[in-house]
């Protein structure tokens, strides 16, 4: 589009304006009139201008406003034979290209990282249930609880080739009774019966009025929770502790070196290759290959050095006379004797994977005035 109108306007308003200046102070021979006729010369001339600019638009800018009639019908826009498919064009590589095929799947790919119903798992060599339950983004409670018919809430009694059951999620895994109800249930393993009946692996009806749930029938209590109920080795206490010996095989001792209350690592190595601290297993599995040296943490009088159950296999009990005690489980070899005394440091033993073991490792505890204290808290 030409731009000679804009152009002649812009041009008009300049002599225009000229004009006005020259006749703002007025000249012998001009009249007063003459500045009103030239503003209204002006404005003529401007709107002819925008007459013949509005003539020289698009005719498409002005019919677009106008909006087509739509047909009442939609069948009078479509082809009568509506069978018809386009297609697209074909891909043809160029000679000496390569390209990459890919057929279309229609099917939806649910991620595999979630779960409604539970898996199984074989434990191998070198297992424990705090890793079995992390690699399941799990709390290790949660495998423990799921398999107290194997375990019977103790971690020691993991085993090779054992087949445990992994939930979906953290929570209880229950296998319904006679006489249970949802509200008794959820009551007992402080949880919700909404979360119950809403978990999506349980199959059941949020909207019934009543719930039916057959006994034997296994149900999900997502969130659900009760008390561990572990085998633990008791506390053995030298006389004159205000405690008596409470496992047989123990040493009746009296005396002995008394330990700082600073604690060594009883290990060459300073990581785990097992079980962490948590609530179903109170102590450390410390990574050490067989025959590996192990060490007393503090000075003090051993009071166990045997074999023992509970899957701890070959032990040995240290009373460092301060309310402090350390344990020593699954040792391939006893080093020290009942009633001996030890400086820390001291060998009293060598790693092993004794008792209910899945490979070489050693368990470590300590416990002050009977009570379980993390490790980690108290180790360099």
């Amino acid at each position: 589009m030409r731009l000679w109108p804009i152009r002649s306007i812009l041009g008009i308003m300049k002599i225009a304006t000229q004009m006005n200046k020259t006749s703002s102070a007025p000249k012998q021979g001009f009249s007063s009139w003459i500045i009103p006729l030239s503003w209204g010369i002006t404005v003529l001339l401007v709107a002819f201008m925008l007459f013949l600019l509005l003539q020289r638009l698009p005719s498409a800018l002005i019919s677009a406003s106008a909006a087509p009639d739509i047909p009442q019908d939609i069948e009078e826009v479509l082809p009568e034979d509506t069978s018809a498919q386009a297609s697209l064009p074909e891909f043809i590589p160029l000679a000496g290209e390569k390209a990459i095929t890919r057929s279309a799947s229609t099917n939806t790919v649910i991620p595999s990282s979630f779960r409604n119903t539970p898996d199984t798992y074989t434990v191998s060599s070198g297992d424990s249930v705090f890793g079995i339950a992390t690699s399941y983004k799990l709390k290790p409670e949660t495998v423990l609880w799921a398999n107290y018919d194997l375990l019977n809430d103790n971690p020691n009694m993991l085993s090779i080739d054992q087949v445990l059951t992994i939930p979906p999620t953290d929570g209880i895994y229950y296998k319904w009774k006679e006489g249970d109800t949802l509200e008794k249930v959820a009551e007992t393993y402080k949880a919700s019966v909404r979360d119950i009946l809403s978990y999506p692996g349980n199959g059941l009806d949020l909207t019934a009025e009543e719930h039916t749930i057959e006994p034997g029938t296994y149900v999900m209590i997502p969130g659900g929770w009760r008390e561990n109920q572990q085998w633990l080795v008791p506390t053995v206490w030298k006389s004159g502790a205000g405690a008596s010996k409470s496992i047989p095989g123990a040493c009746d001792v009296s005396g002995g070196l008394v330990g700082s209350g600073y604690f060594i690592w009883p290990a060459d190595n300073h990581y785990l290759s097992g079980n962490d601290f948590w609530s179903g297993h109170l102590g450390l599995d410390i990574a050490a290959g067989t025959g590996a040296p192990i060490y007393a943490s503090d000075s003090g009088v051993v009071v166990y050095a045997a074999p023992i159950g509970g899957g701890y296999g070959n032990m040995v009990m240290i009373d460092h006379g301060n309310g402090f005690h350390t344990l020593y489980a699954h040792l391939d070899s006893i080093a020290v004797s009942c009633g001996q005394n030890v400086v820390a440091g001291n060998i009293i033993g060598y790693a092993g994977s004794t008792g209910n073991s899945t490979g070489p490792h050693l368990h470590f505890e300590i416990r002050q005035m009977g009570a379980f204290i993390n490790p980690w808290h108290v180790l360099p």
